[in-house]
């Protein structure tokens, strides 16, 4: 492990199934540190690698602090977390865990979709309250054979087009500007020229990209006015993607039939801070669990110790290496 000592001091910052808990602690190439330790405190002090979750925030001042610090692995693809500008100019590599969870979060929108489309969670909230059910003005909306449209071409929306052609025979809208012109050719669908190009042919908008700078509020006051009156807005992916005061302004203004968002600009979801958009009836909530399955937490959580563990001993996988 050149650069490194003997055992590298590892901190894992943010608690992982107990399967991936458990390959790190029978690590016997690294000093390793767990969560749960009070030494997580002053990681900053003798950090020569980390693994950790969304839940831990690394900004410019930890690599200014963090002076052993030469790898970061982060379970899951996004990495917005992190501060990938400071990370390269303080030579640390940050690596994460690609396409590991692409099936489960893209049947996360799939069930998301369907419990708006039939008001699962409208049914469920007057039962709970005591309230009389009239069917006859609680009629869900059918959604076979219906247009749903994914922005961006990735992992997770290979699965979700496939889900959704399996589920209901959808027809599928695509835009992805960084795709190749023959992504998806084993797929059926319709490439779409621009955001709004998809969302006026859509009855389903579904979001499978990362949160960057040209996707921050990338469905908008002007796409959300776009969007059909009985449209469905899913969000599985980051919290920023949607602009949430226009959101909040269109669906009191009665625009949409429903939204999910398993992302939000503040997580967890409250009701402090979402009581709005709760108080719409139109929406449902989740706090970033599309990954949260047990199958996928113990597949992406061993995978990220061993991404760490490779990178340690000087054999990274090149397709997790983001910096």
């Amino acid at each position: 492990m050149s650069g490194f000592s003997a055992k590298p001091k590892t901190y894992m910052l943010d608690l992982y199934h107990a399967d991936a808990q458990e390959l790190f602690q029978q690590a016997t190439t690294i000093d390793g540190v767990m969560p749960q330790d009070p030494r997580c405190a002053d990681w900053h002090s003798d950090a020569e690698a980390l693994i950790i979750r969304s839940e831990t925030k690394l900004r410019r001042e930890d690599f200014e602090k963090a002076k052993h610090l030469k790898i970061v692995t982060k379970q899951g693809v996004g990495v917005d977390n992190i501060d990938l500008d400071a990370a390269k100019e303080h030579g640390v590599q940050i690596f994460n865990t690609p396409a590991v969870n692409s099936e489960t979060v893209a049947e996360m929108a799939l069930a998301l979709g369907l419990a708006l489309a039939r008001r699962i969670t409208e049914f469920d909230r007057v039962i709970r309250a005591g309230e009389k059910v009239q069917r006859s003005k609680m009629l869900g909306i059918g959604l076979r054979g219906k247009t749903v449209g994914i922005v961006g071409m990735g992992n997770i929306a290979r699965f979700a087009a496939n889900k959704w052609i399996g589920a209901v025979e959808a027809n599928i809208v695509a835009y992805d500007p960084y795709a190749p012109a023959d992504a998806w050719s084993d797929i059926p669908h319709h490439r779409a020229q621009s955001v709004l190009d998809l969302i006026e042919k859509s009855h389903v908008i579904t979001l499978h990209v990362p949160l960057t700078d040209s996707t921050r509020h990338i469905i908008g006051e002007k796409e959300l006015a776009a969007m059909k009156p009985d449209a469905i807005l899913l969000n599985t992916a980051r919290g920023g993607l949607v602009d949430e005061a226009a959101l909040l302004k269109t669906l009191n203004a009665g625009g949409l039939w429903g939204v999910a968002l398993d992302a939000q600009d503040i997580e967890p979801p409250t009701r402090e801070v979402h009581g709005p958009l709760l108080d719409t009836g139109k929406v449902i909530l989740t706090p970033h669990v599309g990954g949260s399955t047990n199958e996928c937490q113990i597949l992406i959580g061993t995978t990220a110790v061993r991404v760490l563990l490779a990178a340690l001993a000087g054999e990274p996988e090149a397709r997790c290496r983001v910096v």
